[in-house]
């Protein structure tokens, strides 16, 4: 990220506005007692903040795309857990056309180690179809969903510990930004499906913290420490 800035930003004129900015700041202090010299000095800082801007935009840009791929990464592997062997688990299917009551149901197959415990629930106003999962061992597998001729799989994990699992297979391009952990799905009656892993949390001094705000703080502190030696100035 640092790389990045530096090589795509003009540095000369982010030092340069950012000793504007902190002139600006010196006037209100000096011309304490002059009203007009004070909102010059205001309209100033406004002008010289939206340049300022303006100039970390094209990096923040450029950053924009690999770190929303890299977020979507890490968060398969540190938002999530899988289901422990005993617990039950919500597979949702999302369709894409509506349905009626008295259609048939979509047929559901499981990997060994995988018990549906009731009867699937529809959701025809927001054209949902759910199942409740109980996972019987510690397994990984793959699940498929039939509708109206159309099957598609997803990937679905029971056990412990750190693992890179895939909450939702999609079908939109948007959505692929951020849930690229699985091929896009290609049918015309399913939009997307999900398996509702609970939630992971980092414990740091007896609070559970969520993996992005540990990585914004592990990043914050690298940069501050780093930015002298790749000479970059934000």
């Amino acid at each position: 990220m640092l790389w990045a800035f530096g090589r795509f930003s003009n540095q000369s004129a982010i030092r340069e506005t950012k000793r504007r900015i902190a002139a600006r700041l010196y006037e209100f202090r000096l011309f304490v007692d002059e009203p007009k010299l004070i909102w010059q000095a205001q309209a100033g800082l406004l002008r010289d903040n939206l340049r300022y801007l303006g100039l970390t935009l094209v990096p923040a840009v450029v950053l924009a795309l690999p770190m929303l791929v890299l977020f979507a990464q890490l968060d398969a592997l540190y938002g999530w857990t899988p289901v422990r062997p005993g617990q039950t688990v919500v597979v949702t299917v999302q369709a894409r056309q509506p349905f009626g009551s008295g259609e048939p149901l979509p047929a559901l197959m499981l990997p060994n180690g995988f018990l549906a415990e009731v009867s699937p629930v529809r959701a025809l106003e927001k054209r949902q179809i759910s199942w409740r999962l109980r996972a019987m061992q510690a397994v990984s597998g793959t699940l498929r969903v039939t509708m109206q001729g159309d099957s598609v799989s997803k990937s679905i994990s029971a056990g412990s510990g750190l693992r890179y699992l895939s909450k939702r297979r999609v079908s939109g391009v948007p959505d692929l930004l951020w849930h690229c952990t699985e091929m896009p799905i290609r049918s015309q009656w399913i939009d997307w499906i999900e398996v509702d892993y609970p939630p992971s949390r980092i414990e740091m001094a007896g609070v559970g913290l969520h993996w992005a705000v540990c990585f914004f703080a592990i990043s914050i502190a690298t940069t501050l420490v780093l930015r002298r030696r790749f000479r970059v100035s934000f």
